[in-house]
């Protein structure tokens, strides 16, 4: 696992080989960041929340790059020991690794983000509910920005606050905000008057 620019720029991680998770690929990730410097200023008091966050790949980028605050939730033990292990050889304390289920975070969370990324096992079976619960729990501040990773079946085009697609080999990137309501005036019978 490397870290691709910021203050960690180029250290590498060795993550156990008995891990199941599926980290971001450097190449998607490298990517994704790219995409997501044209939305985010990272160095600017950023608050973000890292969902299914496995290794913490996303995690350690996110601090690396200027974050303010990066909460790490991850269910899996060993994966959650070994976020804690990487933000400590770090000694960073931007990072707040959680080891709890998603669902009921969201559920319970009152932090509002201005990034949230989730990268839950494509074969989760309610995997397609997690924008909705972004922001039906107003996770989400109101000029942030919710990106979520997911398989090439899998497409959020008609969701109410879907703004873009991105997709690097087999990694698939759905963006979500907050869309300005756009005021379009009715039209009327009435005839104009002259």
């Amino acid at each position: 696992m490397r870290v691709i620019s910021g203050i960690y720029k180029r250290r590498r991680f060795d993550v156990p080989h008995t891990f199941k998770a599926r980290p971001t690929t450097d190449f998607a990730k490298e990517n994704l960041f790219n995409v997501l410097n044209n939305y985010i200023d990272f160095e600017d008091g950023v608050t973000a929340l890292d969902l299914f966050a496995g290794t913490g790949s996303i995690s350690i980028e996110l601090v690396s790059r200027g974050c303010d605050q990066v909460i790490s939730i991850e269910k899996d033990p060993q994966h959650f020991s070994f976020i804690n292990k990487v933000m400590k050889e770090v000694k960073t304390d931007k990072c707040f690794p959680l080891r709890a289920d998603v669902f009921q975070y969201m559920e319970r969370c009152h932090q509002q983000f201005d990034f949230i990324f989730a990268d839950p096992p494509y074969a989760l079976k309610n995997l397609a509910e997690i924008p909705d619960k972004i922001f039906e729990n107003k996770l989400l501040k109101e000029d942030g920005l919710f990106v979520l990773e997911h398989g090439k079946d899998l497409s959020f085009e008609n969701h109410p606050y879907f703004i873009e697609h991105r997709h690097y080999g087999s990694v698939n990137f759905s963006f979500f905000a907050y869309k300005e309501e756009t005021t379009e005036q009715e039209p009327t019978d009435e005839q104009p008057t002259l």
